[in-house]
């Protein structure tokens, strides 16, 4: 079964109903499912308890998969609906950016501080995404981290594609709004933690 593609083994489940082909869709998405559920709830265990359930949904739904898409992106747009999903009914989304931001204000005082920028602002483009509705991070993931077309976007979204295309824009607008925001931000922390250091050297 190495050599199936994974519309092939789609079809000969759904005809045959023999689990040994849907093993095989599990074995080559499992990981890839699971992370993509761990990038948005950042708790272990809940992401595998969501990663069951988007394969729970995949089996239900197979039967309706037409091709209109890849398999990947249409698993992948159950995963990235069923994420958004739970983290809006929970409100998780709003909690982790307040959270991690104030945690972060707290620890710019000691004398390692300017070491510890470069990580913050590697974590930055990360921090803005949170501020991001959950739909809107959906469609942003799949056209640059999983590098998804537009058409198959619009299709798995039963959007046209100008939509997708109009939508993708005003998230970019957001996203860079909200990175630039935070850049600002860590730059005056950075400052205030080079002067309290040059105060201390100044002291000796």
């Amino acid at each position: 079964m190495k050599d199936y593609s994974d519309e092939d083994l789609v079809r000969l489940y759904v005809e045959t109903q023999q689990n040994k082909y849907f093993e095989r869709l599990y074995e080559r998405y499992c990981d890839k499912v699971y992370r993509k559920c761990l990038s948005f709830t950042k708790d272990p265990m809940r992401a595998e308890d969501l990663a069951h359930d988007v394969f729970l949904k995949v089996v239900i739904k197979l039967g309706s998969f037409r091709e209109q898409a890849r398999f990947s992106t249409w698993l992948y747009s159950i995963t990235y609906n069923h994420c958004t999903d739970q983290i809006r009914a929970s409100g998780q989304r709003r909690e982790v950016y307040v959270d991690e931001g104030w945690e972060h204000m707290e620890d710019v005082s000691d004398s390692d501080d300017l070491a510890e920028m470069a990580e913050y602002e590697a974590q930055q483009l990360q921090r803005a995404m949170y501020q991001l509705p959950p739909d809107e991070q959906m469609m942003l993931l799949m056209k640059y981290q999983d590098d998804i077309s537009i058409r198959e976007i619009a299709d798995v979204n039963g959007l046209t594609e100008s939509a997708v295309k109009m939508r993708l824009k005003r998230s970019r607008d957001k996203l860079r709004k909200y990175y630039l925001e935070g850049a600002v931000f860590w730059l005056l922390m950075a400052f205030k933690a080079a002067m309290s250091m040059l105060g201390r050297f100044a002291e000796r």
